[in-house]
């Protein structure tokens, strides 16, 4: 049976709109990933914007739950259910149904689509919720309703807005199976398995506390699919459902080892996360030193730790990307489009930590020695530190000894580690903003964009937010503007946003905020709500933001076409003097790769093709083969942009014609982070400026050089450093005038080229006892050395002594000092009390 689809076709057909998966990392700086099912519709929920039309959906979201507040990692193995990554399927009202028809939606699936029996099904409602209890009699015997407190049934968001008490369904896998303390309704024992929670939000919480009833109550439900796909095959573990078999299979057949339930954690902890690393890397996350690509990066290693214990000491978890792809990339079609590119970004991250793992291991293991109780956390930092090895990897190690680690000590030098970066790190200045949209929307909706085809148009205010987003009468100085129609492009999909005028006041930024279109202005007069006011565009700035916004189209399909087609965009920045486009590609870029790729995109300007925009459905444009970024958000008709070969899914402003975009250049290629690579680019008018600098750097070498030929003008003067440096290194061996004194070789001497260090480290070199005091005038000034082997004198004393008769000063070791001085007249008085103070400290 495809749960997937029985669900989401069974919401369908009760007025639902399907909504597809939205990405593992979400829009939502307060998430690290989407972890539930309603994390997509969070701003609905919270009253940020109006709801929408139909206000109900449906959809199978995937999700991870492996950092930050909800974590789950360090149990995923160990447990029947626990997943960095799964499937929420979900159903959703926002101020339509309530608790009659969620109850009556979820137990007509559960018994009569997925057709579980009755009498293996269970109930749980708040305590207080007489409403949801009366409503559940009316299809299960009271005495299978359980009413639960706070803690196991109610749900809140967070510590203020929409929250609610919750009815959970509960799938009773029988006494026979389990039958522990802990195994009865409301228990920790496994018996009685929580298969659907149905959250009724109909309270709003304020800050002291106080619930307050929402005017439009709402429904947000999920039921795990994992949970669901091992109860329909009658299995009490989900990794023994068909969704993770046959990945433990595949892991059997690779480590030649047969997995046994009792004893195979290591098996579920990297069937588990290989999932994980497919999924995030497919959908844009890649392995980091922080943040999310840390965190997938501990995922991975975690699982690397695991097959190191199953005897594997090469690479092997991109052996499984194949039949993850398999089993889920009916559904999940991106998963096939990416699927050699994972593999060899897993490839090349295990061959990153194996190389590392055995001298890792053995320190821990020599640690793990001197260790009674608490584990060392400097060991535990350097394994960290030197050897990745994350916390909770050691920690994952240390728990099957039933040992802890001093986290508090890990902590201090992994603060006193990140404070000596700060000084280099940059936040990305942005700014979260904040204010009621969600009353512009509903007085005015979206404003309109008149952009693709006015550069200016006659237009009223609609309403004026000061610099912290308050709504406000009036603005003179800085602000936000929202226009009735707009002509200015919002920041989007990379390209970044129109400037210009509203009559005389500067228009700075333009940014969307839920789909509103506001103006950052400097209003140097008054502006006021209705006021009717032009707004014009500066149009030289937005035709060479176009150009280069084309131009970055043509390099994606180059890029592709030449590198492979595992190569996707990974974020780009258009401004008006330049391009910057990240893509998905294992290793540094050649040469010869870069020529070939410049070549080809200035091939496809010169071809002089019309620019075709055409307006389809999400699923058209798909169909026709146009590429669509992953992690971007499409409306459900969208603008399909061809330039000649090339064939995207795009907002943006561009050329009409690919010749328009002019001469391009490749600035610069580098790495972002592992995986991704990064080409910045010039066209058009700062191509010409590129070609300029670089023809004036060339005048300017000419002219350093005094050749015109600029090859042979380098190698001549390589020659002439070769020279000179076989002259220094002549000079350095010449023979130094010397006396022996007691036994001690004695040098005191002036000379003119040469390197004084090397010339003293060579005469000590050369006796078993030596004292040695060299000068050298440069550039007016003197450089004093000395060096004293196995003899009564300081080589500090004597370059200080030399140097203040000079005027200067310095000191150094005792085997080696330099010092400088001022006054060249005065040296061969300083030599002469300098050999006259060293033969009479020999001599005593």
């Amino acid at each position: 049976m495809d749960i997937r689809k029985a669900y989401l076709d069974f919401f369908a057909s009760k007025g639902h709109e399907i909504t597809p998966s939205s990405p593992l990392v979400p829009d939502d700086a307060t998430l690290l990933f989407t972890n539930a099912g309603m994390v997509p519709f969070k701003s609905i929920f919270t009253g940020e914007i109006p709801r929408p039309n139909p206000p109900r959906k449906t959809s199978c979201q995937t999700c991870i739950r492996a950092g930050g507040k909800h974590n789950d990692l360090d149990n995923v193995g160990y447990t029947a259910r626990h997943h960095t990554f799964f499937e929420m399927l979900g159903n959703f009202s926002f101020g339509d149904y309530f608790k009659e028809q969620a109850i009556s939606y979820a137990w007509e699936f559960v018994t009569q689509i997925l057709k579980l029996p009755k009498d293996k099904l269970y109930v749980t409602v708040h305590q207080d919720d007489d409403e949801a209890f009366e409503i559940w009699q009316k299809h299960i015997e009271k005495e299978r309703i359980y009413k639960f407190g706070d803690k196991d049934n109610f749900w809140q968001m967070g510590d203020t807005g929409p929250c609610g008490p919750c009815s959970e369904i509960f799938y009773d896998q029988g006494a026979e199976n389990f039958n522990s303390d802990e195994d009865y309704m409301g228990g920790d024992g496994d018996r009685f398995l929580e298969i659907w929670n149905l959250v009724f939000m109909q309270y709003e919480r304020s800050a002291d506390g106080t619930l307050s009833p929402l005017p439009k109550p709402s429904i947000d439900t999920g039921m795990g699919l994992e949970r669901v796909m091992a109860i329909k095959e009658g299995k009490f573990s989900n990794f023994d459902s068909s969704l993770f078999m046959p990945i433990i299979d595949e892991i059997s057949k690779l480590c030649k080892k047969e997995y046994i339930y009792e004893s195979g954690a290591s098996f579920r902890v990297i069937a588990d996360h290989i999932r994980s690393s497919v999924f995030l890397l497919t959908q844009g996350t890649n392995f980091d030193k922080e943040g999310r690509g840390y965190v997938l990066r501990r995922i991975l290693r975690r699982a690397l730790r695991h097959g190191y214990l199953l005897g594997f000491k090469k690479p092997f978890m991109y052996k499984l990307v194949d039949i993850v792809c398999h089993l889920m990339g009916d559904h999940y079609t991106y998963l096939n489009e990416k699927k050699e590119f994972v593999k060899e970004q897993i490839r090349l991250e295990e061959e990153r930590f194996l190389s590392t793992i055995e001298n890792g291991i053995e320190i821990f293991n020599e640690e793990l020695k001197n260790t009674q109780e608490i584990f060392s956390g400097e060991v535990a930092f350097k394994l960290y530190d030197t050897y990745g090895f994350p916390l909770d990897l050691t920690q994952d190690m240390l728990r099957e000894k039933n040992l802890k680690v001093d986290e508090e000590k890990f902590e201090t030098l992994m603060q006193e580690q990140k404070d000596r970066a700060k000084a280099s790190w940059k936040g990305s200045g942005s700014k979260n903003a904040s204010g009621d949209f969600k009353i512009l929307l509903e007085k005015f909706g979206e404003n309109e964009f008149v952009g693709y085809e006015k550069i200016e148009c006659e237009t009223k205010i609609l309403a004026l937010l000061d610099e912290n987003f308050k709504e406000i009468s009036s603005l003179k100085g800085k602000g936000w503007v929202m226009l009735e129609k707009t002509p200015f492009y919002a920041t989007s999909g990379g390209q970044s946003a129109d400037v210009g005028f509203l009559d005389d006041c500067e228009v700075l930024d333009t940014q969307k905020f839920f789909g509103l279109n506001l103006s950052f202005v400097n209003a140097s007069k008054e502006l006021k709500i209705n006021d009717v006011i032009k707004a014009k565009i500066d149009f030289e700035k937005r035709e060479q933001i176009a150009r280069h916004h084309s131009a970055t189209h043509l390099l994606h399909h180059a890029l592709r076409e030449i590198l492979g087609s595992h190569v996707s965009q990974a974020g780009s920045l258009v401004e008006f003097n330049k391009l910057r486009f990240d893509f998905t590609h294992p290793k540094a870029l050649s040469k010869e790769e870069l020529e070939c790729i410049e070549k080809r995109v200035n091939e496809m300007i010169i071809l002089s093709s019309d620019a075709v925009l055409e307006t389809m459905s999400l699923d058209e444009a798909k169909k026709s083969g146009a590429i669509a970024l992953f992690n971007e958000k499409y409306q459900d008709n969208v603008r399909v942009l061809t330039l000649g070969e090339s064939k995207e899914l795009c907002g943006g402003t561009h050329v009409l014609n690919t010749a328009q975009i002019g001469s391009f250049y490749i600035v610069k290629e580098s790495g972002v982070s592992a995986g991704i690579r990064r080409i910045e680019a010039v066209v058009s008018k700062a191509a010409l400026k590129f070609v300029k600098n670089q023809l004036d750097e060339i005048a300017k070498a000419k002219e350093e050089l005094k050749n015109n030929d600029i090859l042979n003008g380098v190698k001549k003067l390589k020659n002439e450093i070769i020279t000179l440096k076989e002259e220094l290194k002549n000079s350095n061996k010449a023979e130094l005038k010397s006396k022996n004194i007691n036994g001690v070789q004695i040098c005191v001497e002036s000379i003119q080229n040469g390197d004084i260090k090397a010339m003293i480290d060579d005469f000590k070199n050369k006796f078993s006892k030596a004292v040695i005091l060299l000068a050298q005038v440069k550039e007016g000034k003197v450089l004093l050395a000395a060096g004293v082997k196995e003899a009564p004198l300081k080589a500090g004393v004597l370059v200080k002594e030399a140097a203040q008769i000079l005027g200067g000063n310095g000191g150094g070791r005792d085997d080696f000092a330099t010092a400088g001085g001022k006054d060249t007249t005065k040296l061969d008085e300083a030599l002469k009390q300098s050999l006259d103070h060293i033969e009479k400290a020999i001599q005593c």
